[in-house]
């Protein structure tokens, strides 16, 4: 029986193979059509056929110029680039008519969202934005779209003629560019000449990080509505100029899966997102099913994936009146891997992308009038939904926190408007400059309901990614959810960054404003100079204006530079840092003078970060970005397998993210408790904590969730299981503001988002506790009863000294997916004061 089964694998093996090493344009391309000999294939541009090898962005972006080149059907263009100077480009496809009246077109089409909307749909085109490989290392739809491109551009007959006429594709080939090229170059150094299926070849084993994230190792996936990225600013840019009907986002899933299509697991839709999406999206599915019937391949739907978090390419469409389908393969990960469903070959990934991109536009096709039909009643829909009244949001002493939430909002078409005089309501202070009115009866009122809304009541308890992720509470705004458009000023058309005053000169001091959110960029650079600087420990008082403890003074003597040049360059540091620098005249403050002990000297901090190994890239990649992004900080990536010969002594603070496995060793562990015991500061995030304590660099208690099963069946158990799981959620704490870590923060509450299931114990010492979540605390999303019962009055940070070293912990992730503006505040903080503590 055993020499049976091998030979049988052999056989497997051979036919396999050699499929691949005859690879034809015909495997992929239908063949009962004619293809127009003059548009080059991609075997003749790139030099190998799709499926031999893994393209690379270079590669990819050359054949689509070509493309371009050679047919009237196409436009290219380049919106941007990557932080590593990749190109973004859009192939834009139709028929030759239509890219002749391209913008008269666009134009129509995006009046099927204005309020008066009368277009004759009977013969305006529908329009699909198709999308590949958002994950660079789920590369086979990028590989497909070099196919799909060349389809449209050569296909000839009244066929393909008349789905151009009807259609207008909005072809993206890479959303991740850097990624793709990443994981390209990984594949096709490892590849062999006699391809090796054996999944423990390290062909199907990719070095950390990998290539599913872009430069800064970000899941761009998740970024749709946040929009933080270059990536995802270009994409949003193109979905809001022509609001397309339908968005396809291909993506690779495990390799012993098949492939799925939309509608997922019904009951885990968001209840903002319309029925009618959901049947819609059904409808198109039996397209799927029929293509992939005639071509013999597996696939599922509706058992898997939802559609809740807005940020995902499949569900952003939905609150946008587009449909969003989400395709997952299962993944060959490299040339060919064995799996449960035999062996599966890059080409067999590659055709079934293909065929997916394919009965997308055969559906979009049939179902046009329907499709934007259903895109116009959604806008009249929203709008007869919407409430009056408005939204505001702002902050008293940080003007940039509300400019970024207000430039989120543009990105999307959400009308923002100024405030004109400062006004009060519900207690909250809103100030002219540094706040914004959003009215709520505008086309965008779902999208925007779905932005600001606080939601802690769920159909299903289960979910794919976050269940909360209300922005005000992540930019830890004062918001109002219900003002009088009376409060507004005029529309903002285009929205400008707030500029501060010009510094006043003085002989003295200048203090700087540590509540505004670009603090830290500010204080690096003038720490940089060389120039002295201190913290305060208390607030103090000048000419009825008051400072909260953590403002910065910089004293005008005993520096570097002379009087005149030092004004020169707090001149500059307000205008790069956009921050307001005050000029004081006197040391003589109400409360402590400036002169005081409760003034401390800040030194300039040389910060590293563990990575590699087994150090979470998502989190790793969100504090490398804060710093290099947001405060222009040099930040040094320690890679855990040079960690051993690395000097450790030039550090001031080294950074451990979250963790799995057993990467960090007793080794580590020892070489960073030495350093810690002589005068480092070590930060630990998520999972790293408990490293931290398991390796006695601090010690705490835990509370334990009793999550035991009752009633729950055998088939029930996996459900049971993940309702146990914070996937991400919004909970309120209580803020020390006397305390460092605190320093920064107007209010004695601030909105924590947490993805962790480790509950520490308060200290019994009361001012050891400068951040402790509320008796009631969740603010929005899904938490179990037993996880919200433990969590309430246990501490999300928690310091200690070891030798002469800083011991620091949060359990939650101060730096969210780069839009959790509210608390990166904290690990500032941590880093400039933790020797303050």
């Amino acid at each position: 029986m055993r020499k049976l089964f091998f030979f049988s694998l052999f056989l497997v093996f051979q036919i396999s193979f050699a499929q691949q090493d005859e690879l034809s344009m015909s495997y992929y391309l239908p063949a009962d059509i004619s293809y127009n000999q003059s548009i080059p294939t991609p075997e003749e541009s790139i030099g190998f056929i799709p499926g031999e090898w893994h393209v690379s962005h270079d590669r990819l972006v050359s054949y689509m110029h070509t493309l371009a080149a050679a047919s009237p059907r196409l436009e290219i263009e380049n919106r941007g680039t990557t932080y590593e100077g990749r190109p973004l480009i859009l192939l834009t496809v139709s028929s030759e008519e239509n890219i002749a009246n391209l913008e008269d077109i666009r134009t129509k089409h995006i009046g099927l969202v204005s309020e008066n909307s009368s277009e004759d749909l009977s013969n305006m085109p529908v329009v699909i934005n198709q999308g590949f490989s958002i994950h660079g290392n789920e590369a086979s739809g990028s590989n497909a779209a070099l196919l799909y491109a060349y389809y449209l551009a050569a296909a000839e007959g009244p066929e393909i003629e008349e789905t151009l006429k009807n259609t207008i594709i909005l072809l993206d080939p890479a959303f991740n560019p850097d990624g793709l090229q990443r994981f390209a170059y990984w594949a096709n150094a490892n590849k062999s000449k006699n391809i090796n299926p054996d999944p423990q070849d390290r062909e199907y084993s990719e070095i950390w990080p990998g290539g599913r994230t872009n430069h800064y190792w970000f899941d761009m996936n998740r970024d749709w509505l946040p929009v933080q990225l270059p990536e995802s600013q270009a994409r949003i840019k193109t979905f809001h100029d022509w609001y397309p009907n339908v968005l396809t986002d291909h993506h690779e899933m495990g390799s012993n899966s098949s492939f799925f299509f939309q509608p997922g697991i019904p009951s885990r839709t968001h209840p903002l997102t319309p029925q009618l999406n959901q049947d819609l999206t059904k409808e198109i599915g039996t397209y799927h099913a029929q293509a992939f019937d005639e071509i013999g391949s597996l696939y599922y739907t509706e058992e898997n994936y939802d559609d809740f978090y807005y940020g995902k390419g499949s569900t952003f469409p939905d609150i946008n009146g587009s449909i969003g389908i989400l395709f997952e393969q299962g993944s060959s990960r490299g040339h060919a891997q064995e799996t449960e469903n035999g062996i599966l070959t890059f080409p067999f990934t590659i055709r079934n992308q293909f065929t997916a991109a394919l009965s997308t536009l055969k559906a979009a096709e049939n179902m046009r009038e329907k499709l934007l039909n259903y895109q116009r009643n959604f806008f009249k829909e929203s709008r007869n939904s919407a409430s009056s009244g408005a939204y505001a949001f702002g902050s008293g002493h940080d003007p940039i926190k509300a400019y970024e939430l207000a430039k989120i909002l543009k990105s999307h078409q959400i009308e923002v408007h100024k405030v004109d005089k400062d006004f009060t309501e519900a207690g909250l202070k809103f100030k002219k400059g540094n706040s914004y009115v959003v009215p709520k009866n505008q086309r965008q009122h779902r999208l925007l309901k779905a932005m600001f809304e606080r939601r802690t009541e769920f159909q299903d308890s289960l979910f794919y990614d976050i269940s909360a992720w209300t922005f005000p509470l992540a930019f830890n705004l004062d918001f109002s959810e219900d003002v009088t458009m009376k409060n507004a000023g005029e529309k903002i058309q285009e929205l400008e960054i707030p500029t501060p005053e010009q510094p006043e000169r003085s002989s003295y001091a200048y203090l700087l404003d540590w509540q505004n959110y670009l603090a830290p960029k500010a204080l690096n650079i003038i720490l940089e100079k060389g120039l002295r600087a201190k913290v305060s420990m208390e607030a103090f008082t000048f000419e009825g204006n008051e400072f909260a403890a953590g403002t910065i003074m910089i004293p005008v003597q005993n520096q570097k530079l002379e009087n005149d040049e030092l004004y020169s360059f707090m001149i500059e540091v307000s205008e790069v840092s956009h921050i307001a620098i005050k000029g004081i005249p006197t040391g003589m403050t109400g409360g402590i003078n400036l002169g005081s002990n409760q003034f401390r000297a800040i030194e300039p901090q040389q910060v590293a970060i563990l990575v590699g190994g087994s150090i979470s890239s998502y989190d790793a990649g969100e504090i490398w970005h804060l710093f290099d992004q947001r405060y222009d900080m040099k930040i040094t990536k320690l890679d855990l397998k040079d960690l051993s010969g690395s000097d450790l002594s030039r550090y001031t603070d080294i950074i451990v993210p979250s963790t799995w496995g057993g990467g960090l060793n007793d080794g580590v562990a020892t070489q960073l408790k030495d350093w810690t015991k002589n005068g480092g500061t070590i930060i630990g995030f998520r999972s790293a904590v408990n490293w931290l304590k398991n390796n006695d660099f601090i010690d705490f208690e835990t509370k334990k969730t009793e999550n035991t099963a009752k009633d729950v069946s055998f088939g029930e158990r996996g459900d049971f299981r993940g309702a146990q799981v914070i996937g991400g959620a919004i909970f309120e704490a209580d803020l020390d503001r006397t305390h460092p870590i605190a320093f920064g923060y107007n209010r004695d509450k601030i909105a924590l988002f947490r993805n962790t299931t480790i509950f520490m114990e308060a200290d019994k010492q009361s001012y050891k506790n400068p951040i402790r979540y509320t008796e009631k605390p969740l603010l929005s999303g899904y938490i179990s009863k037993p996880n919200l019962d433990s969590l309430a009055g246990t501490v999300p940070f928690k310091h200690d000294r070891l030798g002469r070293g800083e011991v620091m912990l949060f359990t939650d992730n101060t730096n969210f997916r780069a839009f959790w503006y509210g608390t990166n505040k904290l690990l500032m903080n941590a880093i400039f004061f933790g020797t303050e503590m």
